[in-house]
């Protein structure tokens, strides 16, 4: 809490959290949905920026989370949980259980309690053991799913992980095509959910003149991760010209598979920033002298 607002009082205009489960946060501690309760006391922290988190294991999507993010305006309506698969076999074999149509069921609810949330994913094609059939429901999954995001990756061999040691190994050439037809198909979902942005206002976060291009100035949507999730351009300023950090309000006038163009309409100026509070040190985190 205290990292959190001194960045926010320096002119920090976004922070995000990230694990390689967030959803367990506070379990070491005895907390039940500790990362609920982080959020929570997060978002209302005075001049708060936006505050997204990364990495949600799936089984540990509670509705309190779900609400919190809700709730709360400083909490990006944004989600990245990593489901890895679809076929209830490759997610044994993995070891994280579940099936396609648990997570289905999953989404539906993660979409009900928050409106206009995007979803980002990941998964992993040609794991051992998966098979063609394994495959094509993975991809029937992805086509019910309609994700605004996701990551598609090649399985390879890792000497210090325990799938190096199984069976089934899937060839080189197979998990190429594999991967290549499982992006077409996001891509064509990416397009088609874009393009159903056109016309409606978002929230944005100016970043700054594109290195693009001269004439494009860059932002995001609260429904992009930085660097992982496509862009949005702005191409006309409507209501003066903006600086880097400020938040503002776009209408998006175009889409491209992954990207958004549009109109900034509104800018709110990102406050001066102001000397972080000088902290009592914590004695857990002196150094420690040999």
């Amino acid at each position: 809490m205290r990292e959190a607002r001194s960045l926010f009082e320096q002119g920090v205009r976004e922070i995000n959290l990230i694990g390689q489960d967030t959803t367990a946060y506070g379990k070491d501690l005895g907390l039940e949905d500790g990362l609920a309760q982080l959020l929570a006391r997060l978002a209302q922290i005075e001049n708060a920026g936006w505050i997204r988190f990364l990495y949600a294991y799936p089984n540990h999507v509670t509705q309190r989370l779900l609400d919190t993010i809700a709730a709360h305006e400083p909490l990006c309506k944004y989600i990245d949980i990593p489901l890895q698969h679809a076929s209830a076999a490759v997610l044994k074999r993995m070891k994280r259980g579940s099936s396609g149509d648990i997570f289905l069921t999953l989404l539906d609810r993660i979409r009900r309690t928050i409106p206009g949330v995007a979803i980002r994913t990941s998964f992993i094609v040609g794991f051992p053991g998966e098979t063609g059939r394994d495959f094509e429901e993975l991809c029937q999954f992805v086509e019910a799913a309609q994700f605004d995001h996701a990551g598609v990756f090649s399985y390879s061999d890792d000497e210090t992980s325990e799938s190096f040691h199984l069976d089934g190994k899937v060839g080189r050439g197979t998990i190429y095509n594999r991967r290549r037809k499982l992006m077409a198909l996001q891509k064509k979902i990416s397009r088609r959910r874009n393009r159903t942005l056109v016309g409606r206002r978002f929230p944005i976060l100016v970043i700054g003149p594109s290195p693009e291009t001269e004439l494009l100035w860059e932002g995001r949507l609260p429904g992009q991760a930085e660097e992982i999730d496509g862009k949005t351009y702005i191409t006309e300023f409507a209501d003066g010209v903006p600086q880097p950090g400020d938040y503002g309000e776009i209408r998006i006038t175009k889409a491209s598979d992954y990207d958004l163009f549009g109109v900034l309409e509104r800018v709110d100026p990102a406050p001066i920033a102001v000397p972080p509070r000088k902290q009592t040190p914590d004695p857990m985190q002196l150094p420690v002298l040999q």
